[in-house]
């Protein structure tokens, strides 16, 4: 299984429209997820948010789902800079990437 993590930094100044949209978010992504996905802010910098997502099995299929997701509800409005995506498993796993 996979476990992929996205960061990025939000404008302060949209912290309320960006906690109302990302909890959509993860509420949009929680079917490809083997466990609930899950907003994070940074322990020294809340503008610094993290999403988490868990027991991921298909990973192209999530990947979609999250670009369409973060489209339809234009995610990018609050995100200062880029969404970081990463993917991750544990050694041995077949990544089949």
């Amino acid at each position: 299984m996979r476990h992929v993590y996205v960061y990025y930094r939000i404008d302060p100044a949209q912290a309320t429209l960006a906690c109302s949209r990302i909890d959509a978010l993860l509420a949009a992504m929680a079917p490809h997820c083997g466990q609930s996905p899950q907003r994070m802010q940074r322990c020294d910098d809340a503008s610094t948010w993290m999403e988490t997502y868990l027991d991921i099995a298909d990973l192209g299929a999530f990947t979609d789902a999250l670009n369409m997701s973060c489209e339809a509800l234009d995610c990018a409005a609050f995100v200062a800079g880029e969404r970081h995506l990463e993917c991750f498993a544990l050694p041995g796993d077949a990544l089949g990437i």
